[in-house]
C-alpha cells in the first residue's frame, strides 16, 4: 500500500519521540530539553542529509548539529548533547526502511556516524589501548575535534568488523553483554540497553 506524506510525518516524529528519551539527554543545564530536541528533530528536512559524497555528507550534518544545538534551551546548547541527539535520530531513521527510502540515505550510511556518549568513549578507549584516545570530557564539553578523534578510530574499528560505524555501539553493547568487551564486565555494571542508548530500553547510559 502506498505510504502517503502524513504516513511519512507521523513516523518521524514518532522516531524523534521514541529515540530522544529522558536517559539520552540527562543533566544538561535546563529544563525542556527533550521536548525541544524531539519537536525540532521531528520537524527536520531528512533529505538534507542525502549527500553526494562524505565531504558535503559531513558539511550537512555540521549545519544540523548547530541548529538543534540552538534549538536547545538557553543554558543547554550544547553542541556534543546536540551532535548525541542527531546521530541518534538518523540511525534510527536510517533503520526505518519507509524513511530511509524515502529520502534515499542508503547512500549516507557509511558517512554517519556512531553517537558517543561516555560509555560509548569508554568502550572504544578499552578498545584503542591506553593512550590512543583523548580523555572523555564529558557530554557537556564535547568539542567538534575531540569527537572527530574519536569518530576516526570509531571508523577503522567498525571497518574491521566490516560494519558501519553507525551500528558500531550495536556490536560494542553485544561484545559488552557477551563478556567480549572487558574481562567480568557489563555496561552499566549489569544488562543495560545499546551503549548509545536512544532510552527506549532498560538500562540508560551515562552522559559524562
Amino acid at each position: 500500500m502506498k505510504k502517503d506524506d502524513q504516513f511519512h510525518r507521523d513516523m518521524q516524529r514518532y522516531i524523534a519521540v521514541t529515540t530522544i528519551g529522558p536517559s539520552t539527554l540527562r543533566n544538561q543545564g535546563a529544563s525542556g530539553v527533550i521536548e525541544a530536541a524531539q519537536n525540532h528533530l521531528a520537524a527536520v528536512e531528512l533529505s538534507a542529509f542525502s549527500a553526494r559524497n562524505e565531504d558535503d555528507f559531513l558539511a550537512d550534518l555540521n549545519v544540523q548539529t548547530e541548529a538543534l544545538r540552538t534549538a536547545l534551551p538557553f543554558g543547554a546548547q550544547n553542541w556534543g548533547a546536540a551532535r548525541k541527539a542527531l546521530n541518534l535520530f538518523l540511525r534510527d531513521i536510517c533503520y526505518n526502511r519507509f524513511l530511509c527510502e524515502r529520502h534515499a540515505l542508503a547512500q549516507s550510511e557509511d558517512w554517519m556516524e556512531i553517537p558517543l556518549d561516555g560509555l560509548v568513549a569508554r568502550a572504544l578507549k578499552r578498545r584503542a589501548g591506553r593512550g590512543k584516545l583523548p580523555l572523555w570530557p564529558g557530554l557537556n564539553e564535547l568539542t567538534v575535534g575531540v569527537s572527530g578523534v574519536f569518530q576516526a578510530f570509531a571508523r577503522e574499528f567498525a571497518a574491521g568488523k566490516g560494519i558501519s560505524r553507525v551500528h558500531l555501539d550495536m556490536r560494542l553493547w553485544t561484545e559488552e553483554r557477551e563478556g567480549r568487551g572487558e574481562p567480568g564486565a557489563a555496561p552499566n555494571g549489569g544488562p543495560a540497553a545499546p551503549i548509545g542508548d536512544s532510552g527506549v530500553a532498560e538500562g540508560p547510559p551515562s552522559v559524562s
